[in-house]
């Protein structure tokens, strides 16, 4: 096992752009308890965090156009954007209650409930999108999506949301040394926080939701998300430095509540997983070119951009081994084994 996780901090390079594949294997459990045939008149409350206009909430309306289309107007979707629902932990427990019927979040938040899903939390795990698609369309992926049903939920697939950068209002980060004393926004995630506390920083987890005002307030000196959210929650208003230090990869995962799922007919689960599966399909194209213009905005915007070398990375990679190695214990040695040799395997080829 340690050869694998060793071999990776001893030759990171900074992850590109990352596209990541919808896995529909979990629509292949069939429930027992599906009662209806045939395609009824239903309504789906969706709800996601971010905004209307980010790539993940134009995946949600795609999502809403497919189904409506495949169900001949039958089924129909209302999305909620902006946490207008609650965060994505509280909108993965409506589901979980039956009160809510779709949610897009992070996997993140997923970990308390199903300690596995931590091993994609992993920092500077994945180099391009060759190897996200090997893991995430895979088995790895699989099995993680297999153990949602045992908490009443649903996985129709992985979509995008990229590769996390730093931002904050001090100065840029280069070396290890610039995240010393820097208070750091987090999701609340033990691999992140013991990450961050590792490479010196100050990390105070807290709701996306509150993010913004907290940037402006100076509660905190600074946050870490993908370019595209980055530009669509205008955190360069607030925020001057933004460092592409790529260090985590995070997939969102498309869950539903199991307790719909298990109302629905065979050709409703059906039309509904291709439906997420089309609509993961065009987001995560999406997410991609507008991480790209994203980009170029923030910095015509202002912001004061700077990349982070392969040797700076593999020195932060190395500074933060330790929790690497504790969490793999966590998580299932055997599965992080897997996952690792999988993306050596896409290295080699």
């Amino acid at each position: 096992m340690n050869k694998w996780i060793k071999s990776f901090a001893a030759g990171v390079v900074l992850p590109g752009i990352l596209l990541l594949g919808a896995c529909s294997s979990a629509t292949q459990n069939k429930s027992a308890a599906t009662t209806s045939e045939g395609i009824q008149e239903r309504t789906i409350k969706a709800g996601i965090g971010n905004s209307e206009t980010h790539p993940q909430g134009q995946g949600m309306a795609k999502f809403k156009e497919l189904l409506e289309e495949k169900s001949g107007g039958k089924m129909k979707v209302q999305n909620f954007f902006d946490a207008t629902l609650g965060d994505d932990l509280k909108m993965t427990e409506a589901l979980q209650a039956g009160l809510q019927e779709v949610t897009v979040p992070s996997t993140s938040p997923l970990v308390g409930m199903i300690k596995e899903f931590g091993i994609y939390d992993f920092p500077f795990v994945f180099n391009s999108e060759k190897e996200a698609y090997t893991v995430l369309d895979g088995t790895v992926g699989k099995k993680l999506l297999d153990k949602l049903p045992e908490h009443d939920l649903v996985g129709l697939g992985y979509w995008e949301n990229g590769f996390r950068n730093l931002t904050n209002s001090k100065h840029p980060i280069e070396t290890v040394k610039d995240f010393k004393g820097l208070k750091i926004r987090t999701m609340q995630n033990e691999v992140h926080l013991d990450a961050f506390s590792k490479l010196g920083a100050n990390p105070s987890p807290m709701a996306f939701s509150e993010v913004f005002t907290a940037l402006e307030s100076g509660t905190v000196d600074g946050q870490e998300n993908p370019l595209a959210t980055i530009k669509t929650q205008k955190y360069n208003e607030v925020q001057d430095y933004l460092s592409l230090t790529k260090h985590v990869y995070t997939p969102f995962v498309f869950l539903v509540s199991k307790k719909f799922w298990d109302s629905l007919s065979e050709e409703e689960q059906k039309i509904m997983s291709e439906a997420a599966q089309e609509a993961g399909e065009y987001q995560r194209t999406l997410n991609q070119e507008e991480d790209e213009k994203a980009l170029k905005i923030l910095e015509e915007e202002g912001m004061k951009i700077n990349e982070v070398t392969p040797e700076e990375a593999a020195k932060m990679k190395e500074s933060i081994q330790p929790v690497i190695d504790d969490f793999a214990k966590k998580f299932g040695e055997d599965l992080v084994e897997e996952m690792m040799t999988e993306v050596e395997k896409v290295r080699e080829n």
